[in-house]
């Protein structure tokens, strides 16, 4: 992907991730770090006006107007059905397209992701439950943090990341 092809992007990057879990720590700072480092950065809570609608406008951030996607992986992420159809939508986006996917596990492990256990094993047992006539849907949801957790990404886990521990190429793959 060339600096041209995305700097013709509405964002550069589109953030993935389950609010409760880190939208005021991780991801508020990884997201000032990116802003700070002019790279534009979709995140739901600042870039969708009110009285828009919330899927479509995560749709088109998707799938037309950025040309990375920053999926923050957490304790809770596989019980918001929410970020599993952004899931299926990113990487179904990565397969027709130079679309680029940065997996952070963030205090999960990337097998944990992979097998669907612990929290993730939890969430599935519930999904299965409410969503008994759509086998297919829950499936495309497993399928999909199966594929996600075999990329390359980054496993934050018990331990402190300064800025200078960060390799700087990783977050920036425009360097």
């Amino acid at each position: 992907m060339t600096m041209s092809e995305i700097s013709r992007c509405t964002y550069h990057v589109f953030l993935s991730f389950r609010g409760e879990d880190t939208r005021r720590s991780f991801t508020d700072h990884l997201y000032t770090a990116l802003v700070h480092l002019g790279i534009q950065t979709f995140r739901d809570d600042e870039e969708i006006e009110r009285g828009n609608n919330i899927k479509d406008e995560i749709e088109k951030a998707i799938l037309h107007h950025s040309k990375i996607s920053i999926v923050v992986f957490s304790k809770n992420y596989a019980a918001s059905t929410w970020c599993l159809n952004e899931l299926v939508m990113i990487l179904e986006h990565k397969k027709s397209s130079k679309h680029i996917v940065l997996p952070v596990f963030y205090y999960v492990d990337p097998s944990q992701v992979k097998n669907q256990t612990g929290s993730y094993a939890e969430a599935f047992t519930q999904h299965e439950q409410n969503f008994e006539s759509e086998t297919n849907m829950v499936q495309r949801w497993r399928n999909a943090l199966k594929e996600v957790a075999d990329i390359g990404g980054m496993v934050l886990q018990d331990r402190y990341v300064t800025h200078d521990q960060v390799p700087y190429g990783y977050f920036n793959p425009f360097h």
